[in-house]
């Protein structure tokens, strides 16, 4: 799944450790997710579209396949 996590991050002129931190996650998740290697659980993923003051299908894109 692609994601716009690091484009709306540097947006807010934040770290990934400034982010991992207010979302209650570590540097190494922020990092996974912004590289496409790791999808977020539902809760986290709300709680990142919560953070960001946005929905969560304009943060992840989903592709079939």
């Amino acid at each position: 799944m692609k994601n716009r996590l690091r484009e709306l991050r540097e947006e807010k002129g934040l770290t990934q450790e400034e982010l991992a931190r207010a979302l209650g996650v570590t540097r190494q998740t922020v990092i996974a997710i912004e590289k496409g290697r790791y999808d977020p659980s539902l809760r986290l993923a709300f709680r990142i579209a919560r953070f960001f003051g946005a929905k969560i299908e304009d943060i992840f894109i989903y592709e079939e396949g």
